[in-house]
């Protein structure tokens, strides 16, 4: 079956994400600079949160660019991603709201590595759909980018039970690595596509 409407559909949703994560926004009452200081936790989990979104939906993008088609697994695992990426803007207010305290900043955590993995479920799937030597499955290779930022989303997790700031920056390290745009599977698609123009 066609792809556009998982597309279409996965961007609506991200779009409603973005839109609920900023109305956590509160507009302070006091026109000073110490009650834009107050906001100062909301907007830092803020930004960390919207470049999350903003690299799911610039990989799930790439991604679906590859597929050319989807079946019911797949609209399952991409319903999957959604659900867990609809909890961002849940765990963004709480653990700004409570200056990046312990229990809401595991929770982050949790929801990051539960991103990830849907992520992964979603990939594979797409893979399976398109065989081992599709465009896709080539671009991907091992994940082993991937897999380091599951990884490191466990460990601070872990870390957040000794000090949550630390595992904070450890989040925002993994967004800085994914902030580089990954272009596999553009080089893999102008590799492809560069092959049938040849042949």
């Amino acid at each position: 079956m066609g792809k556009g409407r998982l597309e279409a559909f996965s961007d609506g949703v991200l779009a409603i994400i973005i839109t609920i994560m900023v109305l956590e926004l509160k507009v302070p009452h006091d026109a000073s600079w110490e009650a834009l200081q107050h906001l100062g936790p909301v907007f830092l989990s803020y930004v960390l949160s919207f470049v999350y979104v903003g690299i799911y939906w610039n990989n799930h993008h790439h991604m679906l660019h590859a597929a050319k088609s989807v079946n019911g697994a797949v609209l399952w695992a991409n319903m999957f991603l959604l659900f867990w990426l609809s909890l961002i803007p849940f765990v963004t207010a709480w653990m700004g709201e409570n200056h990046f305290a312990q229990v809401p900043v595991i929770c982050y955590g949790v929801v990051l590595v539960m991103n990830s993995i849907a992520y992964l479920i979603l990939m594979k799937l797409l893979i399976k759909l398109h065989g081992e030597n599709s465009v896709l499955a080539r671009a991907v290779g091992s994940d082993t980018k991937g897999k380091i930022s599951t990884g490191i989303y466990a460990a601070a997790i872990v870390v957040s039970f000794i000090h949550s700031w630390i595992a904070f920056g450890m989040y925002f390290i993994v967004a800085l690595i994914w902030l580089i745009p990954d272009s596999r599977i553009e080089r893999r698609l102008a590799d492809s596509s560069g092959d049938q123009q040849v042949s």
